[in-house]
């Protein structure tokens, strides 16, 4: 058996995440080694119980492997694993990539220029014409588009994509022959069509459930640069999404909405922890032009001509004189190079940024602007 097929009769067994699969692999030395195993050898291993050994030693009992493949071929289906070269790089990057990757259509091969654009199901008109906009903006300047094929927000983002002749990808939360809402298998099968991907980490017949979205989520997140939150409630999926984006290293953006608005309120803590408040798209594309050269020249004047016409208080020209001399900087390096306190650094962040002065890099690093 090769390596590829180890992980997908891995992945078809219950209880094998990447934290059992790695641990397997790193003690027998390949998936396919660690499937010839017996029972006892595996019971050996930290987390793992006697029924679960059981499972991995007997696959062969349980799992109907070849099944699985035909189905998926006969569907259109591409299966890519942790095994295969052209497993996206970006999905592997984050610390529990899916065992495997389930293809519908084209994935794209490259996301460095990659957008979640996510929200809440029951968005208003305002939501609505937020997600329409950011979207359309997004494919303009030639971005990807990723979302979860759900109602609201989703379903906008993908549609939208589409409508602007753009590239989109949905991760599902279930199977790809169970397509969850089951009202957009059209939709799945037009981003197919226009070059995009509908894709899963889960079997071909897997059902959507509570703990299966949250899987997803994470999917949606690490395959993107950037996470653009439009509408969210304060215990959504999409906060769940931005959340494990932040624990990903990612930058995550919020859209301001009516202070009334309960599917609001998640974008507004957004904001408050320290994320960007987003107007426009190129809020987001802004902070990716890592090619445009810096200007330091700019802040070499004489340092008695510079505070005589400074625009800034005391403290924005600490924090800039701090970029000026120690580069790009996250927000706790700031704090400590400056001395400011957390929530002042903060408004002073957001004011510079306003300014034009600052910007926020992926990551939460802040640089002066160009």
């Amino acid at each position: 058996m090769r390596d590829r097929e180890a992980c997908i009769v891995l992945n078809l067994l219950s209880g094998i995440g990447y934290t059992r699969f790695r641990l397997l692999v790193e003690t027998f030395g390949s998936p396919a080694e660690a499937l010839e195993r017996s029972a006892a050898e595996i019971l050996q291993l930290r987390g793992f119980g006697v029924a679960l050994a059981e499972n991995i030693a007997s696959w062969r009992r349980r799992i109907d492997l070849e099944s699985e493949l035909t189905f998926a071929e006969k569907a259109g289906v591409q299966i890519v694993t942790l095994a295969d070269s052209n497993y996206p790089e970006l999905l592997r990057e984050i610390h529990d990539p899916p065992l495997c990757l389930y293809i519908r259509g084209i994935l794209p091969e490259d996301f460095s220029c990659s957008v979640a654009i996510v929200g809440s199901r029951r968005m208003s008109a305002y939501g609505r014409n937020c997600t329409r906009m950011l979207t359309a903006q997004a494919v303009e300047t030639g971005w990807i588009v990723v979302s979860g094929l759900a109602y609201g927000v989703d379903f906008e983002a993908h549609s939208t994509a589409l409508e602007n002749g753009g590239c989109t990808v949905a991760v599902l939360g279930g199977g790809l022959a169970r397509i969850h809402p089951q009202e957009h298998i059209p939709l799945a099968q037009k981003i197919v069509e226009n070059g995009g991907a509908v894709i899963s980490e889960f079997p071909m017949n897997f059902p959507v459930s509570r703990q299966s979205f949250p899987r997803r989520n994470r999917i949606v997140s690490g395959l993107s640069q950037a996470v653009l939150v439009v509408e969210a409630g304060v215990k959504s999926g999409a906060l769940i999404t931005a959340n494990l984006a932040l624990e990903q290293g990612k930058s995550v953006y919020a859209v301001p909405g009516h202070i009334d608005n309960a599917q609001a309120a998640g974008c507004h803590k957004l904001i408050q922890d320290g994320c960007k408040l987003v107007t426009s798209f190129e809020d987001v594309r802004s902070d990716f032009d890592y090619l445009r050269p810096t200007q330091p020249e700019l802040f070499h004047e004489p340092a008695a001509e510079y505070h005589l016409h400074s625009p800034y208080s005391v403290e924005e020209e600490a924090v800039l004189d701090a970029l000026k001399k120690g580069g790009p900087q996250n927000f706790d390096a700031l704090a400590i190079s400056t001395g400011i306190e957390s929530g002042t650094l903060l408004g002073i962040l957001m004011k510079l940024e306003m300014m034009m002065t600052v910007t926020q890099l992926p990551g939460k690093n802040y640089t002066l602007r160009s």
